[in-house]
Formats: structure tokens, C-alpha cells, sequence
């Protein structure tokens, strides 16, 4: 198996973009993990994990969404999974993952999700 994986990042209003292309597995994983500590992420932000490109995840590649999703929220964060395959999608409702992580069809359906956070209340 090639396991070859692009990671992409972009910033939007909303907050960082990481696109995922290729496989995502033990071989792979820490490419993505040496880019998380990297995101400028502030508290109300999004960060969205592009999988449209994924051609295959693996429990470690999971344990990497994990790790990111740790990341944002210690960082007051939310994070959206968008575009996430079928098969990736099978391997989130057997281990209960699709109730810890927010899904949108397409990075733009989580742009559109996103709402500005207001001014603090006093």
C-alpha cells in the first residue's frame, strides 16, 4: 500500500483548515501530528479537517483525529470533520465516535455553520 499522505492547511475567519489527501495510517499520522501544535487556533474558532481526499484511515489515523480534537478544544475551539468517507464513517458509528465529532458535507457547509462568537458578557 503507498502511504502516501498531503497535508494541507488554510486559514479562513472561521479559524485553521487541514486538508487530508492519501492514507492516513501509522506510517502517515505524524505528518498531521507535527502540524497541529502549529495551527493558530483562538477560543470561539473552528478548526475543520478536510477528509474529501481521503483514500484510507486506520485506528492510528483516528487516534490523530482525536489528538486534534484535544488540541482545539485546549484551545477553546470547536473542530468539524467534513467530507468524511463511508468507510470512515462505518469505523466512527462502531466506537461511538460519530457523537464525539461535529460532520459537515463540505468545508463550506462548516464555514456557514460557524457563528461568530460574540463580545464576552459582563
Amino acid at each position: 500500500m503507498n502511504h502516501e499522505l498531503t497535508v494541507r492547511t488554510r486559514t479562513t475567519p472561521a479559524g485553521p483548515v487541514i486538508e487530508l489527501a492519501g492514507v492516513l495510517d501509522h506510517h502517515s499520522a505524524p505528518d498531521v501530528r507535527t502540524v497541529l501544535p502549529h495551527l493558530a487556533l483562538s477560543p470561539g474558532q473552528q478548526l475543520v479537517i478536510d477528509l474529501d481526499r481521503l483514500t484510507f484511515c486506520d485506528s492510528t489515523g483516528i487516534t490523530v483525529l482525536i489528538a486534534a480534537r484535544n488540541h482545539a478544544l485546549a484551545a477553546g475551539a470547536s473542530v468539524v470533520l467534513t467530507a468524511v468517507p463511508d468507510d470512515v464513517i462505518r469505523t466512527f458509528r462502531l466506537v461511538g465516535l460519530e457523537r464525539v465529532f461535529s460532520i459537515q458535507p463540505t468545508s463550506q457547509a462548516a464555514a456557514a455553520a460557524w457563528t461568530r462568537p460574540g463580545p464576552p458578557s459582563e
